[in-house]
């Protein structure tokens, strides 16, 4: 029997959607940047319409308010706070997406407020209040086995654990940070390589092996499109299904 597993892209974080029309026919979700940390409406709706071209299931990804740092600048606001930008965010693109005749499927945090989610329960709890405020229907997708997936399915609310292949992990299972030297993989093939491994081996913490229900990709890199083609081909040709959460 094949293994089911989604392909999910990160989009909407620049001016123009070049890199999203490359990316669209390979993957199976899309996260869309909310305004916050990167985009705007204007992009908002252009990536809409790419992923309803290709039949792309959409969620939104919202962030803290930090356009300087692209969002990856750790923030602590008072909780009730944080409920009230997460739901402008997803709120703001369900209409857009409503617009273009989409429904949202998922909500996956960006950047610092994902990583900070992952590992302080308060702040994941917040988000998913926010999250089923809007519609209990909505997957929460988090880094696998993560505070934030933990927290969403304490409420009830489907929940997608998440790996990244075109990121190196920590012998602790948790992402190697951005400012270290090969945090951010560069060579397709070896995207594409440690995209198999983790559908098949899954994350390994301390005993517990963590089995991803998605995969994501940047779409920062100079070689995102690239990545996104290799990588499907590379899954398809283990065995791997590739469908939406």
């Amino acid at each position: 029997m094949d293994m089911k597993i989604d392909l999910n892209f990160d989009a909407g974080e620049h001016d123009a959607v070049n890199t999203e029309a490359a990316v669209m026919p390979y993957i199976t979700s899309v996260n869309v940047a909310c305004g916050l940390h990167a985009g705007s409406p204007k992009v908002m709706h252009a990536v809409i319409r790419l992923a309803k071209q290709y039949n792309v299931c959409v969620g939104a990804h919202p962030s803290w308010p930090d356009r300087e740092n692209f969002g990856r600048r750790e923030m602590w606001l008072p909780l009730d706070e944080v409920e009230a930008l997460v739901s402008y965010q997803v709120g703001a693109l369900a209409a857009i997406a409503r617009m273009e005749a989409m429904e949202l499927r998922h909500v996956k945090p960006h950047g610092a407020l994902y990583n900070q989610a992952a590992e302080n329960a308060e702040l994941a709890e917040a988000i998913v209040r926010a999250v089923k405020r809007f519609s209990q229907d909505l997957i929460v997708v988090g880094l696998a086995g993560s505070y934030l997936v933990e927290a969403a399915r304490a409420i009830g609310l489907p929940a997608a654990g998440e790996a990244f292949p075109d990121r190196a992990y920590r012998p602790d299972g948790t992402l190697m940070p951005r400012n270290q030297p090969g945090a951010v993989l560069e060579d397709p093939v070896q995207v594409a390589a440690n995209a198999v491994r983790l559908a098949r081996e899954g994350i390994r913490r301390g005993e517990t092996l963590l089995q991803p229900d998605t995969l994501c990709l940047h779409g920062d890199t100079h070689c995102a499109a690239e990545n996104a083609r290799q990588v499907r081909a590379a899954l398809e040709a283990a065995g791997m299904l590739l469908e939406p959460l």
